[in-house]
């Protein structure tokens, strides 16, 4: 049996009922040599699979393994279904596409589809943008209360441009705006010369929320394309929020989508 298979078998042992193991515990659950037992845990504990339990000889599953539990469940549910979304609609269009979670006062992308135009927008997976100053950040601060949103920037804005919100009054302002539109838009704002479409949903059950983001060279936005982005990404993200049955979706208001910039 390979140390693989063996730490499988390990992880294997903790469940509902059984939150830490010890060396003792492995002999009688996995008829394992104790002296096994008791290196198997140790070099468990060494690579950051698992961790001891205070003091004691007990050990528990590690920070890693939940982080990757966490992305196991992104990826099986809410991002997975918006990432094939994007991926249609970047597909069709020939834009980037993105899908993003917001973490305080940050977006982060977490998936993305480049596009096949030969000017296109490329920004790193991982990388993480202010959020007031990006369509997929504003997407995702519209579904907060507006004194949520204040509670984030105690100290202000400080504008990476002059496109983007310049004070905490023009941020509200916007988010405004989404909500009664149904989408955000950002035109050279946290990431220069470039113009992004977004919309948000969430699941209620996980309290999991993501953007949907199509990105144009800004050079290159032309009113129908826009207005098809907007129409797709509205859609793709209604199918979701009725299968999630998130309630604070913001439906498109097409009308709106017309008469905007």
């Amino acid at each position: 049996m390979s140390i693989l298979s063996s730490a499988a078998d390990v992880l294997r042992c903790f469940s509902s009922t059984r939150h830490d193991v010890t060396v003792t515990d492995l002999v009688t659950l996995l008829g394992m040599p104790k002296s096994n037992a008791s290196r198997l845990l140790r070099a468990m504990r060494d690579e950051g699979l698992l961790e001891t339990v205070g003091q004691t000889k007990r050990y528990r599953p590690s920070l890693l393994l939940n982080q990757v539990g966490q992305l196991y469940r992104f990826a099986a549910s809410l991002i997975d279904r918006s990432d094939a979304v994007v991926g249609v609609i970047s597909d069709r269009i020939g834009h980037t596409g993105y899908i993003s979670v917001r973490r305080g006062a940050h977006v982060i992308g977490v998936t993305a589809h480049p596009g096949r135009h030969a000017l296109r927008v490329v920004t790193a997976i991982g990388d993480r943008l202010p959020a007031f100053a990006s369509s997929t950040g504003r997407a995702l601060l519209a579904r907060l209360p507006d004194e949520d949103v204040r509670t984030l920037y105690p100290e202000g804005l400080s504008a990476p441009s002059e496109t983007a919100p310049q004070d905490l009054e023009a941020l509200l302002a916007r988010l405004a705006e989404i909500r009664a539109s149904g989408f955000a838009e950002s035109h050279d704002e946290a990431v220069r010369g470039v113009h992004a479409i977004s919309v948000a949903v969430g699941d209620p059950t996980t309290g999991d929320e993501v953007a949907l983001c199509i990105t144009i060279p800004a050079t290159l936005v032309e009113q129908q394309e826009r207005l098809a982005i907007i129409a797709a990404l509205s859609e793709g993200a209604a199918e979701i929020a009725a299968l999630t049955g998130d309630t604070r979706f913001f439906p498109l208001n097409l009308a709106f989508a017309e008469t905007a910039p």
